[in-house]
């Protein structure tokens, strides 16, 4: 690649201010939330219009030059890791809530507005934006349709997918394409599900029209403090086999309990060896009932303690300590690595169970922090990256996670994506003949394979060669080397 002729053409798009390429420029653009992995771009464009990013886009085509799209950073799976040789193309500009709609429940927001700031934003209209992942006061909008975003509401409210209604994108040719519609439903292929999790493989988004519900009348949250994480795990499974869909249902084990209240003080029972935050929301009448119906089923589950919190305030404070978990677990080791993974509810008794074997076997501290409800798991596990070799058994632990989720019949991802930190894992879960029709997907969109390459779908030459090293289940998972 030819860097000055590049710097030459992009100046002629942007001012020289949204032109970046000294390394002290580059350097905060290395890696995203997972720093374990990290590379400078060759070049980084801050655009602010539509037009600038099409005349990038084309650009890069021309040159056959690789685009990296990015948001704020807050990824956790390095989707938003630069390529050397690439083009790093930031849309934090692009931050203007551009309508409110209250009578058909939506918004349309650029890809750089915070999800949070939707929120704040139609709060006055009775209205919200459901999805909530605990980086919601600095992730954005954009990043949360390429990874498919969830949060600790997503048990009854769905992903990022299930509360967008359109899209627009542009794709590395320049095209601007309209994706959804501003109906429930459109004609056509599903391709507004086909680009929310795409993980910047198939086009920039640009712009976001996004559902809003009301505001419950009530929401109330309850506590349960248990004696045995494997009977909170137990409790999640009565809950919903009794009918009731909370709008979150999180557990946190001890060590994540112990280091969230030492850092935001939400008055967890720090001796518990797991906790239960449920919360239903809806009308008065609606939220009694399920209240009085969980307080029972959590201490016939075996709970040590069940707490509704008294007020407003006192439901904050148990939510800001969830939320905070990841920061909060941070300050207790130099490192941390934090899976992603979803099995059946049935399932989290087993799974926690194994997941400390493994603990034991690495010498690796976990702390488990996750949406109980839907059977996300988010375990922590700590590591100090300055030890020779440890950031490797840590990388290898976390793998066994991800197998161990494919066994019991989950996946290897419910929110981060895959980035580069799972690419292995895509190897386990899918077959030959999957993946194969995923790079076609990927080609219809991107013939040139320039859009965030290395990510996400694994070459079946890669998958050939992870099997080499780990036999799955007796046999490699990808013999038909030749196919590909």
């Amino acid at each position: 690649m030819d860097k000055i002729q590049l710097l030459s053409e992009l100046s002629q798009i942007v001012p020289s201010g949204a032109l970046l390429h000294q390394q002290e420029d580059l350097r905060p653009y290395e890696c995203d939330g997972l720093s374990a992995y990290r590379e400078l771009p060759l070049v980084v464009v801050l655009p602010n219009t539509i037009d600038q990013v099409r005349a990038i886009l084309q650009l890069c085509y021309r040159l056959e030059v690789p685009v990296v799209a990015r948001g704020a950073g807050t990824g956790l799976s390095g989707g938003a890791l630069p390529h050397k040789n690439g083009v790093l193309l930031s849309l934090v500009k692009f931050k203007q809530i551009l309508a409110i709609n209250p009578q058909r429940c939506t918004a349309v927001v650029q890809p750089g507005v915070r999800n949070l700031a939707i929120s704040e934003a139609v709060k006055p209209y009775g209205l919200y934006y459901a999805p909530d992942p605990s980086s919601q006061i600095a992730c954005t909008i954009g990043g949360n349709v390429a990874e498919n975003s969830g949060g600790v509401h997503c048990l009854k409210y769905g992903l990022t997918v299930h509360n967008i209604q359109q899209l627009k994108v542009i794709t590395i040719d320049g095209e601007l394409l309209t994706i959804g519609g501003n109906g429930l439903d459109s004609a056509g292929f599903d391709l507004l599900a086909i680009m929310t999790g795409s993980e910047g493989m198939l086009g920039v988004i640009v712009e976001v029209t996004v559902k809003l519900l009301p505001i419950p009348d009530r929401a109330q949250v309850i506590l349960a403090a248990f004696d045995d994480i494997v009977k909170a795990g137990e409790a999640v499974g009565n809950i919903i086999s009794a009918g009731i869909i909370p709008a979150g249902l999180e557990m946190m084990d001890k060590l994540a309990i112990q280091a969230a209240e030492d850092f935001v003080h939400a008055g967890y029972p720090t001796d518990a060896e797991a906790i239960l935050l449920c919360e239903v929301d809806g009308s008065n009448a609606e939220v009694s009932e399920h209240i009085l119906k969980v307080r029972g089923i959590l201490t016939q589950s075996g709970a040590t303690q069940v707490r509704t919190a008294k007020d407003e305030a006192e439901r904050m404070s148990f939510w800001k300590g969830r939320k905070a978990a990841f920061p909060a677990v941070g300050r207790i080791a130099p490192d941390y690595y934090c899976m992603d993974g979803t099995i059946p509810r049935k399932q989290l008794p087993h799974v926690l169970k194994t997941i400390s074997n493994l603990s034991t076997e690495y010498n690796l501290p976990v702390a488990n922090v996750f949406h109980a409800g839907d059977g996300n798991l988010h375990p922590l596990i700590l590591y100090d990256a300055n030890k020779r070799g440890e950031l490797e058994r840590t990388e290898e632990f976390g793998g066994k996670i991800l197998q161990l989720c494919v066994d019991v019949g989950g996946t290897i991802t419910g929110e981060h994506g895959v980035g580069v930190e799972k690419i292995n894992q895509m190897c386990v879960q899918f077959n030959t003949e999957e993946l194969t029709q995923f790079h076609a997907i990927k080609s219809a969109f991107d013939d040139k394979g320039l859009l965030n390459p290395g990510k996400a779908v694994p070459t079946l030459h890669r998958c050939a060669e992870f099997g080499a090293m780990h036999v799955h289940k007796g046999k490699l998972p990808f013999p038909e080397l030749e196919r590909f």
